[in-house]
């Protein structure tokens, strides 16, 4: 079990009649206002050396606090000792560069060897504690076979702040994929909901812009280089949904190349794909931007392009020569 996390400080933002705790403590700490106001019920806040009594009780400018936060109980997946290619780390968050192939969490079909089972062992007890639970912060992820970036929050603070950060659509993401054919027009934007499907509930789908299911989606997109019956595309993330990549490029005819649930691979490419060996959707998330949800300075990581694309980018070139 980890230690508990201590948050101290002073309030900094408050007018001459004082402001409400919640507010002022969530401005101060980048805490949300209801995990505040959570905090604050269980007894977790003392303010001027007295434990907290109500949310909304008012606080004056320089008013020091402490928060307590709960000490994280251990996970069901249990740490294993999995290599990781870290891109970023510090006391507050990691970035890791995940290899396709490894599943993000723990489920029935993958109940070990996961992103997560790897975090345990490599965090050793620094792990986000939101709900009481020992887990490495995962704010979003990406699929068992799409390689790439992608952030891990060490600390409540840290997860709160990225959280935010995903919701209001400020964090940079560039994909590098391999789809079929030539997109028309070259460039374009992509704004269609995706939902589950309803014909195979595994499975998500575009739907109507006024169903009153899913939730929007908005993929930007560049093609970079026409391959022989393939294109080379960048796909810029303004959400992030449950396979929004691969739902989308598929929705306008050009689904990702070895994806085997959005998409048939076109019959020229499948001789190469064969003796390639390659049987995953070509997706590689290259690019991840945010800003540090603790020192407020801007992370840009990149990501090469793992080998087995850039070998079947180079071999789809050598066929148009």
């Amino acid at each position: 079990m980890s230690e508990p996390e201590i948050i101290t400080g002073t309030i900094t933002a408050a007018d001459g009649s004082g402001a409400r705790l919640d507010k002022a403590l969530a401005e101060a700490t980048g805490l949300s206002r209801a995990r505040v106001q959570g905090l604050i019920a269980e007894g977790r806040v003392d303010v001027a050396g007295r434990t907290a009594a109500s949310a909304a009780m008012k606080v004056a400018k320089g008013t020091a606090y402490r928060i307590t936060l709960a000490a994280a109980v251990p996970a069901g997946a249990l740490p294993e000792e999995i290599a990781l290619r870290i891109a970023y780390e510090d006391a507050h968050l990691v970035v890791v560069d995940k290899p396709a192939g490894m599943v993000v969490h723990p489920a029935a079909g993958n109940p070990s060897g996961t992103l997560v089972n790897a975090l345990l062992h490599h965090c050793r007890g620094q792990l986000s504690g939101i709900g009481g639970v020992a887990r490495p912060g995962i704010v979003h992820r990406i699929d068992k076979d799409t390689s790439g970036l992608l952030v891990v929050a060490k600390t409540d603070a840290a997860h709160e702040g990225l959280a935010a950060q995903f919701a209001a659509h400020d964090v940079h993401r560039r994909y590098i994929a391999v789809c079929a054919g030539h997109p028309h027009p070259c460039e374009g934007t992509i704004d269609a909901r995706i939902g589950r499907s309803d014909a195979d509930r595994k499975k998500m789908a575009v739907l109507p812009k006024n169903s009153s299911r899913g939730k929007t989606a908005v993929t930007h997109y560049k093609v970079l280089e026409k391959l022989d019956a393939a294109s080379v595309i960048e796909c810029r993330l303004e959400t992030g949904r449950t396979h929004q990549v691969r739902v989308h490029l598929a929705s306008i005819g050009h689904p990702l190349v070895g994806d085997p649930v959005y998409g048939r691979t076109p019959k020229p490419l499948r001789p190469l794909l064969e003796r390639l060996d390659f049987a995953r959707q070509a997706l590689h998330a290259a690019e991840l931007g945010f800003v540090h949800p603790l020192t407020g300075q801007t992370i840009r990581l990149r990501s090469e392009m793992p080998a087995d694309m850039a070998e079947l980018i180079d071999q789809l070139r050598r066929c148009i020569r």
